[in-house]
């Protein structure tokens, strides 16, 4: 019994022997084709990673300013609650926080077409094709975009249009933006990747910029609009609780304007500015190199073993 099994087992070493000879000698019947193969596609890799401009990212790290809820329903808070009890009317204790705001209004469409009207950034969104290291400035596709006549000569379809639209202006953007807030400590990331570094960190500092502005306008706006309105509900109202409420609101609200005119970093707190990055963080070139000789060395080996088995069929 036992030589038995020993037998099968001599025999089943024999068998692996066997095949993993057998392989062997399939592949080094086809190691000009795997040879072929692997160049060819590894050329390949080199010759597109080469074409990839470098992409350069600056961030910010922000932290939110020490007021954390937004605009007028912060400063009503309890009291236009006590108000609103009066009149038998629940007002509810979901408020969204300023920063909450400020990040969805920063990636909103209303905003971006705003920041890209405002300082012409719509050629280095959208033509910017290099960056030349040696004057600093950005190199413009020749197909899309006349640099010395600022017109754009691009040929597209549609529903593209020859100037770019504000959909297209939105989409590019939103593809270069990035805004994170760390889970640990709720601090925000506000990151920009582009073909040229210096316009990297001159958007970041710009994007900061605007949103504190953009948040700080609206907040005064919207104190502006309550305090006619409380005014005029204070002259005629006769409940004297009714009338120290609205005083205290009216206060508020005058305090909110006061703030926001003094203050610039009024939603986000830089704590890191934006710098001008020294180092690429994309293409990865070595990645994409090796990802070539892999395909094609598997490529070659696919096909050298597909003619093996057609040949054994052929034979037989």
């Amino acid at each position: 019994m036992n030589n038995r099994h020993l037998v099968c087992s001599d025999d089943d070493i024999y068998d692996k022997e066997i095949n993993f000879l057998q392989l062997f000698k399939v592949i080094w019947q086809g190691k000009l084709i795997i040879l072929l193969s692997t160049i060819a596609f590894s050329l390949l890799a080199v010759v597109y990673a080469l074409s990839l401009p470098n992409i350069y990212r600056s961030e910010a790290l922000l932290a939110p300013a020490e007021h954390a809820q937004s605009g007028v329903g912060s400063s009503l808070g309890g009291q236009l609650g006590g108000l609103a009890s009066l009149a038998g009317v629940n007002l509810g204790s979901n408020q969204i926080s300023k920063v909450q705001l400020a990040i969805a209004t920063l990636q909103s469409r209303a905003f971006v077409k705003k920041f890209v009207d405002k300082y012409s950034l719509l050629p280095d969104l959208i033509a910017a094709e290099s960056w030349d290291a040696s004057t600093g400035k950005v190199q413009y596709d020749p197909e899309l975009y006349d640099e010395q006549s600022k017109e754009w000569i691009r040929e597209v379809s549609f529903p593209r249009t020859v100037i770019p639209s504000d959909q297209e202006a939105y989409e590019s953007f939103s593809d270069m933006l990035r805004v994170n807030v760390l889970p640990d400590n709720g601090m925000i990331v506000l990151s920009i990747e582009h073909v040229s570094p210096l316009v990297a960190e001159r958007w970041v500092s710009l994007l900061i910029e605007e949103i504190n502005k953009e948040i700080k306008e609206r907040d005064i706006k919207d104190s502006h609009e309550y305090s006619e309105y409380l005014a005029k509900e204070l002259e005629v109202t006769k409940v004297a609780e009714m009338q120290v409420i609205l005083n205290n609101l009216l206060e508020e609200q005058a305090k909110t304007v006061m703030f926001a005119s003094v203050r610039n970093e009024y939603v986000f707190k830089v704590i890191d500015p934006a710098l001008v990055p020294e180092s690429k963080v994309a293409p990865k070139r070595a990645v994409i190199c090796v990802v070539g000789f892999l395909i094609g060395l598997f490529i070659g080996v696919s096909i050298t073993f597909v003619m093996a088995f057609n040949q054994k069929e052929f034979d037989n």
